[in-house]
């Protein structure tokens, strides 16, 4: 069973014998929005900052942390944002199409990760 970025946190909190009060202050957030945020149940993924103060204290992996909280990095965001600039109209279908079609999105990713990986 795969981890969630709740039960990643909440492992490791514990591990480090922190409360949720203790960790939130230290974040600087709210315990209720961490008890959220530890129950899978946030209404929407934490920022960056959260992100990078919970794998500091928690001595996680950031980019682990990014990849469970369904975040991608800001360098990766730049590039997304590009894309839709140069193509506003076909982006957003080619992301429904990689949605609706995992086939299809997988083919891309091996097609991708293929050719970088020649590039380098």
């Amino acid at each position: 069973m795969s981890k969630t970025f709740g039960k990643r946190i909440r492992e490791a909190r514990q591990y480090k014998g922190f409360s949720q009060r203790d960790l939130a202050a230290l974040v600087k957030v709210d315990y209720t929005y961490l008890s959220k945020l530890e129950n899978d149940r946030a209404e929407y993924p934490p920022k960056e900052e959260i992100i990078q103060s919970l794998a500091h204290h928690l001595d996680l992996d950031a980019y682990e942390l990014r990849d469970l909280a369904g975040r991608i990095a800001p360098e990766d965001a730049k590039v997304v944002q590009e894309l839709v600039k140069t193509y506003p109209k076909q982006m957003p279908v080619l992301f429904r199409q990689m949605r609706d079609n995992p086939e299809l999105a997988q083919k891309f990713i091996r097609e991708a990760t293929q050719a970088e990986s020649e590039e380098e």
